[in-house]
């Protein structure tokens, strides 16, 4: 069933974290109405700034917002100008006290939010969709990762009769849990109609225990499998050390 859900909401709690960390009580439905105003406020704000995604944490009176972007420079401004003003329409739309955190996405050809809205944008200014996908397809698959697939629907080239389309290049294991695939959906507008398109990109599968709490692109996809098969290695090592010490002893007790 893994072609049918979100591939990230389905790794919720095993690989994944969630986007909003906080203890809701009594008011979460108007903490959840709030944290979308402030994703929808944020994502028409900084629209040219190719955002990834926006992590928020509450605690009593303070909510801290962090920005993974591409490009930190557009957010920050002058002096960090920018940042300070943003700051303060953010208290003016919730009331609150806000804290933002900007966060640099290293490498943007393998972020699934990021390759979606390129694609969006130049199926936006006229280019033709088969040449877009294979781009982007191509710089994803130079930058690293194991597999992409893009997904384009709608009135395709201007056709009379929507359809969907479908391009893949490397393994995307929907199925397996210890996969990290990432997943977005964006949309583009363009004369002919609304297209949909929908990008999944596979990092490769991580090993051992990981922190759900991490912002997305903290490390190259590479490192953090790396990490993962290090952990797991320790981990064996460690097994095999201890049946050895066992055997040893049974050896000296039989003596």
């Amino acid at each position: 069933m893994g072609q049918k859900v979100n591939p990230i909401a389905n790794r919720l709690g095993i690989i994944k974290g969630w986007d909003s960390n906080w203890y809701g009580g009594k008011d979460f439905s108007e903490k959840l109405v709030e944290d979308a105003k402030i994703r929808k406020y944020l994502n028409v704000r900084l629209s040219k700034a190719s955002i990834s995604k926006i992590i928020i944490e509450r605690t009593l009176k303070l909510v801290t917002v962090t920005i993974s972007t591409a490009r930190p420079g557009m957010i920050i401004g002058k002096g960090g100008a920018e940042v300070d003003k943003l700051k303060e329409e953010l208290k003016k739309l919730t009331g609150k006290d806000v804290q933002i955190n900007i966060f640099e996405v290293k490498h943007p050809e393998v972020d699934a939010t990021i390759v979606a809205q390129t694609i969006a944008r130049q199926l936006e200014g006229r280019v033709s969709y088969r040449r877009a996908i294979k781009t982007a397809i191509a710089s994803t698959m130079r930058a690293g990762a194991e597999g992409i697939k893009v997904q384009i629907s709608g009135r395709v080239g201007g056709a009379e009769m929507a359809r969907s389309e479908t391009i893949k290049e490397g393994r995307i294991p929907l199925h397996t849990f210890r996969a990290d695939v990432d997943y977005c959906l964006a949309v583009a507008i363009t004369k002919v109609g609304t297209l949909g398109i929908k990008t999944w990109i596979c990092h490769g599968t991580v090993y051992g225990k990981r922190d759900l709490f991490e912002i997305a692109g903290a490390s190259q996809p590479n490192q953090r499998q790396q990490q993962g098969k290090d952990t797991f290695h320790r981990d064996v090592l460690l097994a095999v050390l201890v049946v050895c010490l066992i055997i040893t002893g049974v050896g000296e007790w039989c003596k």
